[in-house]
């Protein structure tokens, strides 16, 4: 089986290339090669006999120059909540453009699409409005209602837009909701792979940030170990052809859904640093107090369950980070 994974290059997309290569798929990444560590990923790659296109997929012609393809899936984006304030074209063209085109080469190669799609397509009211006490878990169900932010937007338009695709021309889809991705081999920055950055913090002993809530550290995350994802998605391609056409909400679930005080207590315990904390008393209108992936759905029809606790997702990030330390300081520091 042939696959082509679109954001090959990225921290999810190059861990999943991986992934999927040491079962035997036929594995190949598309990716435009913008984002910080990607030139790095690629090296990795190539490392296992996986081949990139450099490729902007959101040029409306570029998908013509792939090969073709069994299954597509779709990893690519503008991750970053907090730039979608500001940088409209880019994350448009890479959250949504992009994966109108990869539609469309599914519809002229007959491919099924799994989609990555993001907890961030809730609603910030209505996720807000839950507050940082309840242990309620968030399903297909709970509010999309805007805001959500401009990155939160694509994403949901981009699910739309599939199963447009799907009704009109019989596309078979998945989508996976995911909250927080974390795990070795990601490059982290404070609004798009957090906890990366809270550990390269504590083991460099920098100032670690509360930002948002008074700067108390108390809003939650739902915290999922890129081990855990890439095994999920190993299943859903192996039952691609039985399940199909569905949506999941996907995450650490309440196994891993913690606070950041209690993520820097953890990263204490692990690194035995203690750096100072600086707190920042002001909210991002972007940010929410709490979030926890119901994962109910996905571990009835796959059987899935998350292995890797959050003690164990940090400290498999410590101690990568400690081995490419020198490496890590030119994008960390």
């Amino acid at each position: 089986m042939k696959i082509l994974i679109a954001g090959g290059c990225g921290f999810v997309g190059s861990n999943l290339c991986i992934h999927l290569k040491k079962l035997g798929y036929i594995v190949s990444s598309a990716d435009n090669l913008q984002r910080k560590g990607s030139k790095y990923n690629l090296k990795r790659i190539k490392d296992f006999g996986i081949h990139n296109t450099k490729i902007d997929l959101s040029k409306n012609s570029n998908y013509k120059k792939l090969k073709k393809y069994n299954i597509i899936i779709d990893c690519c984006a503008e991750p970053s909540v907090e730039a979608s304030k500001k940088n409209f074209d880019i994350v448009f063209d890479s959250n949504l453009i992009s994966t109108k085109n990869l539609l469309s080469k599914c519809i002229r190669d007959k491919s099924k699409f799994i989609f990555i799609s993001s907890s961030r397509v809730y609603s910030i009211k209505n996720l807000t409005l839950i507050g940082m006490k309840k242990k309620k878990k968030i399903n297909m169900n709970f509010s999309t209602e805007s805001p959500k932010s401009i990155y939160g937007f694509t994403k949901l338009a981009s699910e739309d837009l599939i199963k447009e695709f799907s009704y009109l021309f019989k596309l078979d889809f998945l989508i996976n909701r995911f909250g927080v991705i974390a795990g070795p081999w990601q490059f982290g920055k404070i609004d798009q792979g957090f906890v990366s950055l809270f550990v390269w913090r504590f083991l460099n002993k920098k100032k670690i940030k509360f930002i948002g809530y008074n700067g108390n550290g108390l809003q939650q995350r739902d915290i999922l170990h890129i081990n855990d994802f890439c095994l999920l998605i190993e299943k859903q391609i192996k039952k691609f052809k039985v399940i199909k056409n569905k949506s999941f909400t996907v995450g650490g679930g309440s196994k891993n859904t913690a606070s950041l005080r209690k993520i820097f207590q953890i990263c204490n315990k692990i690194t035995g640093n203690k750096p100072k904390i600086k707190k920042i008393k002001s909210t991002s209108i972007y940010d929410i107090p709490y979030y926890k992936s119901c994962n109910d759905e996905v571990m009835k029809y796959y059987n899935w369950n998350v292995s890797k606790n959050l003690n164990e997702i940090i400290y498999d990030i410590y101690i990568w980070q400690k081995k490419n330390i020198n490496l890590l300081k030119k994008y960390l520091d």
